[in-house]
C-alpha cells in the first residue's frame, strides 16, 4: 500500500522560511513525479511544483518561482518543498501527491491531473 506523508508546517512571519517533507512508504519516488499542491481556505487546490523521476521540476505558479525549490532525498525516500520569503498568500495546507505505480508516472507533464496517492497534508500558516 503507497503512503505519503507530509511534514514540516508550521506558523511563521513574513519573510520567513519553511521546508516540507513527504516521506513515502510502499513505493520508491526516485522512481516517479512527485508534486506538491496546496489549499487556501476558500480556494480550490493546485499545483504548486513538481519533480519528474529523472529530477526535473517544475512550478506551476508565477508567484512561487524563485522562494520555492522541490528536491529529492534519495536516501530517505523524501520529497523536500523549501520555502524561503514566505508571504500570507501562500497560507494553505499543503499535500504531497504521487500517481500509484502501475500507471507509470514519470514526467511532471499535467502532474495535476494525473497523482492519484495523496497524503493528508500539511498546514502552512503565514502571518503578516
Amino acid at each position: 500500500q503507497v503512503r505519503l506523508v507530509e511534514s514540516g508546517g508550521g506558523l511563521v512571519q513574513a519573510g520567513g522560511s519553511l521546508r516540507l517533507s513527504c516521506a513515502a512508504s510502499g513505493l520508491f519516488l526516485g522512481y516517479y513525479a512527485t508534486g506538491w499542491f496546496r489549499q487556501a481556505p476558500g480556494k480550490e487546490r493546485e499545483g504548486v511544483a513538481c519533480i519528474s523521476s529523472g529530477g526535473s521540476t517544475t512550478y506551476s505558479l508565477d508567484s512561487v518561482k524563485g522562494r520555492f525549490t522541490i528536491s529529492r532525498d534519495w536516501t530517505k525516500n523524501t520529497v523536500h518543498l523549501q520555502m524561503d520569503n514566505l508571504k500570507p498568500e501562500d497560507t494553505a495546507v499543503y499535500y504531497c501527491a504521487t500517481a500509484e505505480p502501475h500507471l507509470g508516472l514519470t514526467t511532471c507533464s499535467d502532474y495535476d491531473v494525473h497523482m492519484d496517492v495523496w497524503g493528508k497534508g500539511t498546514l502552512v500558516t503565514v502571518s503578516s
